[in-house]
């Protein structure tokens, strides 16, 4: 791959999913801690100018590596092209809050808490875990009040945060709606509803497939070979003019239509970022609408958000349905509250409650495997089920992004983070437990 074509990919593929970069730093060295990493105490683009050593800049191929990218996560529009998901120019409908004195013990309790790692042989407490996973941004909910809300690093209360994979949940979130009210049918093929997907893998898979994820199509995410599938995924996806010589496809959806075979559709579930693009095209499809357009008009006006969003888009200016969104803290907590309270927000009904019910209830567990921190889960509508004691599932994201419902304890969680590493697998550890231990806790009181 030419120094050049990798700086035009390496746009996309750090965003989608940035294993490579962010591994490979991780690999050479103990990384800094998140206190030494903070972007404050690195001095990243302080200054006016800022000096050369500080900058971070488009097109440096490593702006979204560590410990950079534990400032890139907060300014991703100084790097890529993006559209606004519109929170309307109505007022915001504020958030209920402890009373400060309560708050403020609340804080003090909920920062004590212990639990035992998964495989850990001593304990920690929740502040410790906070640090460990490199948190950006922390808001807990219980019975509709905030309870505990803290900010770290790039993050203040008016900041947007990347989130990586949880915007497949807000895709699939309007999916499994647009199912519910019938104007999408799940049972169709992707061709049905996407002529021109023509013989890509795609077309014999059905809607319900590709929301599930279980769809048998080609899409690797090797980030050691150069050949893999997601560096010409991203190349296809940069907004930046294509290099000279460039002959592959022109943005998500030209990607998606050359998509080759491999599986049986519905075998079995694989986490691949692309059956979330298709997802995009068909709910645009079917609605004439981008899905930035549509989440503003069904999620971010009704719920009555206090900041706009936004979603990075490709060349054509498709937005970036698999994990373009950027979104602030509370906002992010006002969707965790729609779906603990199936649909209904601020005394308002936005969608059928089935739809969270049946997101609730999970996928095929039989096809769902691979997960160690997730031994009882499944997928479903882009969400992650646990199946545990509490019922609890989530919007996921890479480097730590993550709303944590607890239906039991009536507990929505929002972190928003820059851990060093991409996957979560290295993060649940000091996570899950976690947010057991809180849950508990609240349900106690």
């Amino acid at each position: 791959m030419s120094s050049s074509t990798s700086k035009h990919v390496s746009l996309v593929a750090g965003l989608a999913l940035s294993v490579g970069l962010s591994t490979a730093a991780f690999a050479q060295s103990e990384p800094l801690s998140a206190q030494e990493s903070d972007p404050n105490v690195m001095g990243w683009m302080q200054g006016f100018p800022p000096s050369p050593d500080k900058m971070i800049m488009q097109p440096d191929s490593n702006y979204f590596s560590f410990p950079k990218l534990r400032w890139t996560v907060c300014h991703l529009r100084e790097f890529l092209p993006t559209e606004e998901i519109s929170r309307g120019i109505g007022a915001p409908v504020s958030l209920d809050y402890l009373p400060p004195s309560e708050f403020a013990d609340m804080r003090q309790e909920i920062d004590a808490l212990t639990f035992m790692p998964i495989n850990g042989e001593a304990e920690m407490t929740w502040e410790e875990s906070l640090y460990a996973n490199y948190t950006d941004g922390m808001l807990i909910m219980h019975k509709g009040q905030v309870v505990y809300e803290r900010y770290f690093g790039c993050l203040e209360e008016d900041g947007k945060h990347a989130i990586m994979s949880m915007t497949k949940s807000i895709t699939g979130l309007l999916g499994e709606i647009l199912v519910e009210e019938g104007v999408l049918d799940d049972t169709l093929l992707v061709r049905d509803v996407i002529p021109e997907i023509g013989d890509s893998a795609f077309a014999t898979a059905t809607v319900r497939e590709v929301m599930d994820m279980t769809t048998g199509v080609q899409y690797s995410e090797n980030y050691s070979d150069p050949n893999a599938d997601i560096w010409l995924y991203s190349a296809a996806a940069s907004p930046l003019p294509k290099p000279e010589g460039y002959e592959g496809p022109n943005g998500y959806w030209e990607y998606l239509q050359q998509v080759k075979p491999e599986g049986e559709h519905g075998a079995e579930f694989h986490y691949k970022t692309i059956n979330s693009d298709m997802l995009g095209w068909m709910i645009s499809r079917v609605t004439g609408k981008a899905v930035t357009d549509l989440a503003s008009e069904r999620l971010w006006r009704p719920m009555g958000a206090e900041q706009d969003a936004y979603q990075t888009v490709d060349g054509k200016g498709v937005p970036f349905a698999g994990g373009g969104v950027s979104a602030g803290l509370r906002d992010l907590g006002r969707l965790g509250m729609l779906m603990l309270n199936e649909g209904e927000i601020n005394g308002q009904r936005l969608f059928p409650a089935q739809v969270v019910q049946n997101i609730r209830a999970g996928g095929d567990q039989s096809k769902f495997a691979g997960f160690p921190t997730i031994p009882n889960g499944s997928y479903t509508s882009q969400w992650w089920v646990f199946h545990n004691e509490h019922g609890a599932y989530a919007a996921r994201g890479v480097h730590g992004q993550t709303i944590y419902v607890d239906p039991t304890a009536e507990m929505v969680l929002v972190r928003l983070s820059s851990f060093p590493r991409a996957q979560n697998g290295f993060i649940d550890p000091t996570s899950l437990p976690a947010y057991q231990a809180v849950a508990e806790y609240l349900m106690s009181r």
